[in-house]
């Protein structure tokens, strides 16, 4: 870092909002990181008005129109084996999904930031003890823990946003606290430290800012995680539970019928596809944007 920061809170309040500019413009440059962005938008505005587009309610039984193919009468993606509507499921199960992954990766960033704020700022005696936490939970299985958690919590969406977001948030933890080792040895944060700016407002306002950028690409990986996670606990019968409808328990249950009705998995599994592309192209972006600021700013 260069230049005499004798007023931190002048020069720190304009830095970020500079390094944001140009991550942007960055990511503007990446016509697959844009699609991916737009993509999702779109996601979110057809979950949020699901219960609009989809022809039919999602626990609506047609018993006499039981599995019935793509393009039949009345219902665009066929029917499943309860003679449900397999396009409105897809609907509100992307509701679900979408659900599930900002929720479980809010709780996950919320952890993180608490733990790794601490620990990196702190330093000495804290940082070595919350640092030996993250390391034996990083060493537990997440996956393991996700699923420990769910028999305990229950099925219910937000129990397993919890649970997620509880197994899931060590990466980002390590993340944020190497971030908070390498910020606050700055010039303008130890200027911060010397007028006597109090340690909360210096990780708010100095360190913090700075730390997005990295932040943003984990989360934007992670979400798909938490999509993908939910998914698996489906298909070991710890999903979402029934009545409503996730992309994993419509996998499960299209699995008894994957010969003959193949469309019942391949339906929620292209849209989950798609959305993890979606959300990856959109973390790559963001990574190659801020790893950029980073190389152009120090």
């Amino acid at each position: 870092m260069t230049g005499t920061l004798i007023r931190p809170g002048t020069k720190v309040a304009s830095r970020p909002r500079g390094e944001f500019s140009r991550g942007w413009l960055r990511f503007r440059r990446q016509p697959l990181a844009m699609g991916g962005l737009v993509f999702i938008a779109i996601l979110v505005l057809v979950a949020f008005f699901a219960p609009l587009l989809a022809p039919y309610s999602y626990t609506e039984q047609d018993l006499l129109a039981r599995l019935q193919p793509p393009l039949s009468p009345g219902h665009l993606l066929g029917t499943d084996e309860l003679g449900r509507d397999v396009l409105s499921r897809l609907l509100y199960s992307l509701r679900t999904a979408l659900m599930i992954g900002f929720g479980a990766e809010a709780v996950a960033l919320i952890v993180a930031l608490i733990i790794g704020l601490w620990a990196g700022y702190r330093g000495g005696r804290v940082d070595q003890i919350l640092g030996a936490f993250i390391d034996i939970m990083f060493a537990f299985p997440t996956y393991l823990f996700a699923v420990l958690l769910v028999v305990v919590l229950g099925r219910s969406p937000l129990s397993i946003i919890i649970a997620i977001g509880i197994a899931s948030w060590v990466t980002q933890a390590r993340l944020v606290r190497a971030q908070v080792l390498r910020i606050k040895n700055f010039e303008f944060v130890e200027s911060a430290k010397a007028i006597g700016t109090p340690g909360p407002a210096i990780v708010t306002r100095h360190i913090l800012p700075l730390a997005v950028g990295p932040l943003l690409v984990a989360t934007s990986f992670g979400i798909p995680g938490a999509i993908i996670a939910e998914s698996g606990l489906a298909l070991l019968g710890l999903g979402v539970a029934p009545p409503t409808p996730s992309w994993g328990g419509m996998i499960l249950d299209g699995y008894t019928y994957v010969l003959s009705s193949p469309y019942l998995i391949a339906a929620p599994v292209f849209l989950l596809a798609l959305t993890t592309l979606a959300f990856t192209w959109v973390g790559d972006g963001l990574r190659d944007a801020f790893d950029s600021n980073e190389e152009g700013g120090q």
